[in-house]
């Protein structure tokens, strides 16, 4: 039962919790400060950090929505935080806490939350893939997250697809590109009976199969596990999703790859809290 700090770093607000084992024990939360000094960010951090911190805490683990060097914990860029360019985080909260602090972006928080807290316990080698605003992912293999340089290992939705990239198709962007509407509308219309908001999942669930062959061709794991505010509508698209999966041209790939969705609640925090557990245990 570690007790470990996880941080969800957002581009409007910052939350820390306290966990303990699997449990959110306290929170706190602040506004990301509107300004063009980073210190006064990094304030912001620590005090919201302090406020949940206790003498039991092992460790902090910290999400971002951004490229960090995960090794070196710096951060090169975060979206919605323009302030914030080469900020060595991990030595300013090391240095303030006296704690290891390890920082990664937002789909790799999910992929390793899911390994420690969620359904990723079953898979030792899977991708978490999130569709929500954006196409994110984190890829774990061996039970660990794979080792990169710059949290940019799973951006898969920033491939080249069609007119665009991956994102574009496999993510609420869809929706509101093709239909000027949100996913959750669609999904509400879809489940009432409409035959176009049904056409519409089909389309979108044959997109994210096309996405989901690229990943079968670059990293081959046993299980996606889906995340994010479409996969709520999994059930929607997930007939046509296996039927583009099932053009891949290895039959056996296919017919033991295994996709679920999440059932974690509060996954940010916890994944990055995670960052911390995958890493020490």
């Amino acid at each position: 039962m570690k007790k470990v700090i996880g941080v969800d770093l957002g581009g409007t607000n910052m939350r820390a919790a306290r966990v303990n084992g699997s449990e959110i024990i306290e929170h706190a939360a602040h506004a990301v400060p509107k300004t063009n000094v980073a210190e006064e960010v990094t304030s912001a951090l620590i005090k919201t950090i302090a406020k949940v911190m206790d003498s039991g805490v092992e460790g902090i683990g910290i999400g971002v929505p951004g490229l960090v060097k995960s090794d070196e914990g710096i951060v090169f860029d975060i979206q919605n935080i323009p302030s914030w360019k080469n900020i060595r985080l991990k030595e300013i909260l090391e240095n303030e806490f006296q704690v290891p602090v390890y920082i990664n972006n937002d789909a790799n928080c999910f992929a390793v939350g899911e390994r420690v807290f969620g359904k990723g316990k079953k898979y030792s080698d899977f991708v978490g893939l999130i569709t929500g605003t954006g196409l994110g992912a984190g890829i774990i293999k061996n039970g660990k997250l794979l080792p990169d340089q710059n949290c940019g290992a799973g951006e898969f939705g920033m491939i080249p697809y069609l007119n665009g990239v991956y994102e574009d198709f496999c993510s609420g962007q869809f929706f509101e590109n093709e239909y000027n509407t949100e996913g959750g509308n669609m999904a509400e219309e879809a489940q009432n009976g409409n035959k176009n908001a049904i056409e519409a999942f089909n389309v979108y669930g044959k997109h994210l199969g096309m996405a989901i062959k690229t990943i079968l061709f670059t990293v081959d794991p046993k299980a996606i596990v889906l995340g994010g505010s479409v996969s709520k509508s999994f059930k929607l698209y997930e007939q046509a999703l296996w039927n583009e999966i099932k053009t891949f041209p290895y039959r056996y790939v296919t017919n033991n790859l295994e996709i679920v969705t999440t059932d974690v609640k509060e996954i940010a925090i916890l994944g990055a809290a995670a960052l911390y557990i995958n890493t020490t245990k």
